[in-house]
């Protein structure tokens, strides 16, 4: 009795658990695909369409590095003395030969008027006189007075030993007069010779002397300590009244325009990066403001430790605003590309780092995953995923899916979305996983 009870307790229970089953909503596989948007029940959605755009892309290169400057100078004194003057400050901006430091010169004049002196000397005795410069030649042998006299001297010698052999030719000439005559031939062919050697000697001396003048010169002139480069000064070493010996440093100064911007890069853009490429960049002392420059040098080799290599823009400093030592974020534009497929934000579904588009065609979606790359303005570049042709749905995407019937709005026509609720999450999550998925492509892709 109890035994027929209980079999008949689980008939009863078997057959209102079947019949449960059977009748819940949504049950089974229809339940499982129309659960996620709740549009497996048939209806219509209505949507705004788009179309594909063309727009032109440029790539880019994101950069971050210091300025620098291209040139920077530590300026010596050449001379010993002391300081008279000291012509700049901390700051100050200098161009090319301007004076920094001046050097008490007194010394210096007199021991330049000395060099002169002796320079005159030479001049004097080599017989140059009138009209006489620094690169003046000196006269030919021939024509320096002591060489003159030793020739006058020497054929007035010959002439005498001439008549001397004639006369003791015939007899009337004593031994003694024919050898005085052949002594003072000897003495008038040394003195000849001898003339030649001083006149050499003088030549000699005469550039001997003009170097010790040009020194003396130099020397002078480096009593005023100048500039070698245009920039500003940043530091300054000397004081009034000091007394400083050779190569003393007195101020550095550093080319501050044009300023060079040294960035690191990497190595698989080795191949994208080319001198004469624009760079654009900012600063944080001046916010949004833009700075340009070009690219000017890249490295021929990379970095093995950080597999980056070198690369240097220069960059306009006119209005002396950047700094050598600023910390410099920008990109470079490595190239342009047109006709480049795009498509509008409102027509990109993006859930878990995953972008989506629903295409229409003939009344129903086609969900399409796609490869994004850079966004520009409210568009993105479409990397990956479709022909070009097709036409979007771009609203109600959250209530979209393979299969689902879809009615295109006319323009103008409202689709009767309120714009909250889980599509409001959903736009959200497009911009934040969109930006970092197109990322992501470029680094994969090695777009830059």
């Amino acid at each position: 009795m109890v035994v027929s009870a209980c079999l008949a307790a689980a008939a009863v229970l078997a057959a209102c658990g079947g019949s449960s089953d059977a009748s819940a909503p949504g049950g089974g596989a229809g339940g499982s695909g129309g659960g996620r948007r709740g549009a497996g029940s048939g209806a219509t959605v209505a949507v705004k369409t788009t179309t594909i755009q063309r727009i032109a892309v440029d790539r880019k290169v994101e950069l971050a590095g210091n300025l620098l400057s291209p040139d920077q100078a530590k300026v010596s004194a050449e001379v010993a003395g002391v300081v008279r003057q000291v012509l700049v400050e901390l700051g100050t901006d200098v161009r090319v030969g301007q004076p920094l430091v001046r050097i008490e010169p007194k010394e210096l004049e007199l021991a330049l008027a000395r060099a002169e002196s002796a320079l005159r000397q030479t001049y004097a005795q080599l017989g140059m006189h009138a009209n006489v410069t620094s690169d003046t030649p000196p006269p030919d042998d021939e024509q320096v007075a002591a060489v003159r006299t030793g020739i006058a001297n020497l054929e007035d010698a010959k002439a005498a030993m001439a008549r001397a052999d004639a006369l003791a030719a015939r007899g009337i000439l004593s031994p003694v007069d024919l050898q005085m005559a052949q002594t003072r031939l000897k003495v008038a062919e040394a003195g000849y010779q001898s003339a030649f050697d001083t006149v050499r000697s003088l030549k000699a001396q005469l550039q001997d002397r003009r170097a010790a003048f040009d020194l003396a010169q130099k020397k002078l002139a480096d009593t005023v300590v100048k500039a070698p480069i245009a920039g500003a000064v940043v530091d300054r070493y000397v004081q009034t009244g000091e007394f400083i010996p050779e190569r003393t440093l007195v101020a550095t100064i550093v080319q501050v325009n044009p300023l060079k911007l040294r960035t690191g890069v990497q190595e698989r853009y080795a191949g994208a990066i080319q001198s004469g490429q624009r760079v654009e960049f900012r600063v944080a002392s001046f916010g949004d403001a833009v700075f340009k420059g070009k690219v000017a040098f890249v490295s021929p080799s990379i970095d093995q430790a950080m597999r980056t290599f070198q690369v240097e823009a220069l960059v306009d400093n006119d209005d002396r605003r950047l700094k050598p030592g600023f910390f410099a974020k920008g990109v470079i534009f490595t190239s342009r590309d047109e006709n480049v497929m795009a498509l509008p934000d409102a027509a990109v579904s993006t859930l878990a780092g995953v972008s989506s588009v629903f295409i229409v065609d003939k009344g129903k979606i086609r969900q399409v995953s796609v490869t994004l790359g850079p966004r520009q303005g409210n568009v993105w570049e479409v990397v990956d995923g479709l022909k070009g042709d097709e036409v979007l749905a771009a609203s109600n995407l959250n209530n979209l899916a393979t299969g689902v019937n879809v009615k295109v709005l006319a323009p103008g026509e409202s689709d009767g979305s309120a714009g909250g609720g889980r599509r409001g999450q959903g736009r959200g999550q497009r911009r934040g996983d969109g930006a970092g998925g197109g990322q992501d492509q470029r680094q994969r892709g090695g777009r830059p």
